[in-house]
């Protein structure tokens, strides 16, 4: 269930901090500044921003840095229950297909996900933004 309306306190406070990533981001061959913020279940917050490399495809994005930082510092147990990506541009910033992938490992189905549009802010459950991730049952 999408939404285009006003953001809950607690996912405006995640778009502030991501917008302070953004702030941090290395875009000098694009200029498009992206950063993000997760909240995981421990109520903890992380953030992450864009890093470019001269070589794109080697570029990461806002979310898997956010992601990989949660890992680092609070381990593979995380559960991720919002999460939210900006940019200082004023263009839509959903998160791309490998972002999606990255999350899908760690995000709760019904996790709002929070992204710029040039309309303004969209939120939706992550399982509708990513409906067919790839998964593998581990046993």
């Amino acid at each position: 269930m999408e939404q285009r309306d006003s953001l809950d306190q607690g996912l405006q406070r995640l778009m502030e901090q991501a917008r302070q990533a953004a702030q941090n981001a290395y875009a000098p061959y694009s200029s498009f500044r992206v950063g993000s913020a997760v909240r995981l279940t421990n109520g903890e917050i992380v953030t992450g921003t864009n890093v470019e490399n001269v070589s794109y495809g080697l570029t990461i994005c806002a979310e898997r840095s956010a992601l990989v930082r949660a890992v680092s510092q609070f381990g593979p147990q995380i559960r991720i229950e919002a999460v939210a990506v900006t940019n200082l541009n004023g263009g839509s910033s959903p998160p791309c297909g490998a972002c999606r992938q990255m999350l899908a490992e760690f995000v709760l189905p019904d996790a709002a996900v929070v992204f710029e549009t040039v309309e303004g802010a969209r939120t939706m459950p992550f399982s509708e933004l990513f409906p067919l991730a790839f998964e593998m049952k581990l046993e």
